[in-house]
């Protein structure tokens, strides 16, 4: 019997558009909870259980606009969706390459090569940096097995991610 680790499933990843953005927008909301379940504090999720109508309409505006930031969705065999990725021009004055935004995916997935699948898709073998919070091990092993290291840059999130430190990692 083989673990989920060695076996590679395939997923259909596309660039999201606009009719994507709820299961987008929903996707990532649950991924969210699944991932930082515990590290955060019962109101980041409320939050996010609350301002999702928000978040799709954020999502879907997103996805109308042409200005180099392309989402990517992850469906499984029966077609729904189990991860997200973002991608785009850099957004730190100091960092103009391209910006790894997020990959998330559902814990369903785990170890089965969707994340490493998303991350190919979105920035493939490109310079990237990329922002993780801290006391984030399985995203931090993942992103250093891709050539991303830290560049000692750090920073502490917005209010709604409770003010909790972030670091830089990049990729040349």
């Amino acid at each position: 019997m083989r673990s989920p680790s060695s076996t590679r499933t395939q997923f259909s990843i596309r660039t999201a558009t606009v009719d994507d953005a709820e299961a987008y927008a929903r996707t990532h909301v649950a991924a969210l909870h699944e991932t930082y379940a515990n590290i955060m504090p019962r109101e980041f999720h409320d939050h996010y259980d609350a301002d999702l109508p928000n978040i799709i309409s954020r999502r879907r505006a997103a996805l109308s606009r042409d200005d180099g930031v392309t989402g990517w969705i992850a469906l499984d065999g029966r077609g729904r969706a189990v991860g997200i990725a973002s991608s785009g021009p850099g957004r730190d004055d100091d960092r103009p390459d391209f910006e790894l935004h997020h990959i998330y995916t559902l814990a369903s997935t785990h170890g089965c090569g969707l994340g490493q699948q998303l991350l190919d898709a979105s920035i493939g073998d490109s310079s990237a940096y990329l922002w993780i919070l801290n006391d984030n091990p399985r995203a931090e092993r993942f992103y250093v097995r891709n050539g991303f290291v830290p560049d000692g840059t750090t920073a502490l999130c917005g209010p709604v991610w409770h003010s909790r430190p972030m670091f830089r990692m990049h990729r040349t």
